[in-house]
C-alpha cells in the first residue's frame, strides 16, 4: 500500500507540475508526454522571440529548430523519434569543406557526353560540383544525423524554408526511407522525386501557413547563390534538378488519391523513372521497357567491366539535352516542367560506353511509346546535329568538327520504336562500335 500510494502521489505531482510548466512566450503548457505537434518545450502554434538582423543565438537556433519540427510534425501527422542538431556555415566555408569536383570518371562522362551536356574534355564531377557549390542552400547528412545549411550573409543566418526542407529529410530517414539501392541515373532521380517532392510539397505548406496564420521568424534576404554563375553547366543542373521540380507533382496527385498514407506508399514502391515524375498518371503501372544493346566488343573496342554495362538517362535528362541544345523553345518558369513534345512518349533506354585506349564511344538505344515519339525525337536530335556538323558522309551519318565540344562520328537510325545513336570518334569507328547498318 505504501508503495501503491508513493507511486500515485508522484504521478500526481508530475501531472501538477505539467499543467503548472511554464509556456513559451505565450504558448500553451507541455504536454506530459511528447506528442505530434510539440518538440522540446515548443507547440506547433506557439510564438517565440527571436531576432533574426543579427543571426541567431544557439538558443534562440534551438528554439526555431524545435518548433520547425514541430510544425512539420502537425502538418505531416508524423513524430520525430529524435532531436536534429543544425549548424550553419558559410558559403565560403561549404565549399572549402564539401565542395569542388570529383575529377573524371570515364563511364559517367560518356554517358553525360551521349546527352550532349558535357563536352569531352570536361568532366561531368567537376561540372555537377560546381553547380552545387553555387546553388546548394543546406543538406542533411544521413551519416550524421545533422543538418548543415549554407549562409550567404556574413553574419550566418538560418533560412527558414531551407531549413524546413532538411527537417523533413530528417523525418524521412526516421519514419520512412531515402531510397534504395538503383542501377540507373534515371531510377535514382525517381526515388530522388519521391524524397525532394514530399520536402518541397511540405515546405511551400508551410509558408503558406506562415502567411496565413503561424507567426514565424522572417527569411533572410538572398545574397548569393547560382544564379550569377556565367559557367553554370544549365543543362546538368536541369538533370541535377528535375527531382525537386517534377517529384512535387506526383507526391500532390498521390496524396490527392489517398492522403498522406497513400504518400507513405511512394516509400514501399518507388516511382521506376522519372517520367512517372513528370506524368503522375503513369505511376504506377507504366513502367520502364527494359531496353538491351548488344556486345560489339572486339580486339579492340571494349565495354566497361561493369554490371550493368550501361546506364538509362530517362525521360528528365533528355529533355535537359534538348532544351541545352536548342531544341525546345520554352523560357522562364515553364522550363522546370520538364514535359516537350520531343521527349514525352519514351519508354526506355539504355547508353553503353566503349573504350578503345584513350578514344571513346557509345551506343545508346530508345525505346519510345509509339512510332510517332520515335519520329518527333528523331527529328529533334538530327536537326542539333545539323546545326553543329561539318559533314554527312553517309547516309543518317553526321560528323561534328574537332573544334566542337562534341567532335565525334555520329550515326542515328530509327526501326519503328526504336531509335538507335552510335557514337565513334571517326566514322570508320561506328561498325566496330555498333555495328553494320
Amino acid at each position: 500500500m505504501k508503495r501503491t500510494a508513493a507511486v500515485l502521489t508522484l504521478l500526481a505531482l508530475v501531472a501538477l507540475a505539467g499543467c503548472n510548466a511554464p509556456v513559451d512566450d505565450g504558448g500553451r503548457p507541455d504536454p506530459l508526454f511528447d506528442r505530434v505537434g510539440w518538440e522540446d518545450g515548443h507547440w506547433y502554434d506557439d510564438p517565440i522571440s527571436v531576432s533574426t538582423e543579427d543571426g541567431l543565438t544557439e538558443r534562440e537556433r534551438e528554439a526555431v529548430v524545435a518548433r520547425a519540427m514541430a510544425r512539420i510534425e502537425h502538418l505531416r501527422g508524423k513524430e520525430f523519434r529524435e532531436s536534429v542538431p543544425v549548424t550553419v556555415i558559410s558559403r565560403t566555408e561549404y565549399s572549402e569543406r564539401y565542395g569542388g569536383g570529383g575529377g573524371r570518371d570515364r563511364f559517367g562522362d560518356q554517358v553525360s557526353e551521349a546527352l550532349l551536356l558535357v563536352g569531352e574534355n570536361n568532366s561531368t564531377a567537376d561540372d555537377r560540383g560546381q553547380a552545387l557549390d553555387a546553388s546548394v542552400q543546406g543538406f542533411y547528412s544521413t551519416r550524421r544525423g545533422e543538418i548543415v545549411l549554407v549562409s550567404d550573409s556574413p553574419t550566418p543566418t538560418v533560412d527558414r524554408s531551407t531549413l524546413v526542407h532538411e527537417l523533413v529529410h530528417a523525418l524521412q530517414q526516421q519514419r520512412l526511407s531515402l531510397g534504395v539501392a538503383t542501377d540507373s541515373q534515371d531510377a535514382r532521380r525517381a526515388q530522388l522525386g519521391v524524397v525532394e517532392g514530399e520536402a518541397n510539397t511540405l515546405q511551400r505548406t508551410y509558408a503558406d501557413r506562415c502567411d496565413a496564420e503561424w507567426d514565424c521568424i522572417e527569411r533572410p534576404a538572398r545574397q548569393g547563390g547560382g544564379g550569377g554563375n556565367s559557367n553554370l553547366n544549365f543543362g546538368l543542373f536541369l538533370t541535377i534538378y528535375a527531382p525537386y521540380a517534377a517529384g512535387p507533382d506526383l507526391v500532390e496527385a498521390v496524396r490527392d488519391r489517398g492522403g498522406w498514407a497513400a504518400v507513405d506508399g511512394l516509400y514501399d514502391e518507388f516511382p521506376a523513372s522519372t517520367e512517372q515524375l513528370i506524368h503522375p498518371e503513369a505511376y504506377p503501372d507504366e513502367t520502364p521497357a527494359s531496353v538491351t544493346v548488344a556486345d560489339r566488343s572486339d580486339g579492340e573496342w571494349r565495354r566497361y567491366n561493369r554490371t550493368p554495362a550501361g546506364d538509362t538517362a530517362g525521360e528528365a535528362a533528355i529533355y535537359a539535352m534538348l532544351w541545352a541544345n536548342g531544341a525546345l523553345d520554352v523560357q522562364g518558369a515553364a522550363v522546370y516542367d520538364y514535359d516537350s513534345r520531343y521527349s514525352a512518349g519514351w519508354a526506355g533506354d539504355r547508353i553503353v560506353p566503349y573504350r578503345n585506349g584513350d578514344q571513346d564511344g557509345y551506343v545508346w538505344a530508345i525505346e519510345w511509346d509509339t512510332t510517332a515519339d520515335a519520329r518527333e525525337f528523331v527529328r529533334a536530335y538530327r536537326a542539333i546535329l545539323s546545326a553543329r556538323a561539318s559533314g554527312r558522309p553517309a547516309e543518317n551519318v553526321s560528323v561534328l568538327p574537332e573544334s566542337d565540344e562534341f567532335g565525334d562520328a555520329f550515326r542515328v537510325t530509327r526501326d519503328g520504336r526504336r531509335v538507335r545513336i552510335v557514337n565513334g570518334p571517326t566514322v570508320d569507328s561506328l561498325p566496330a562500335i555498333g555495328g553494320d547498318e
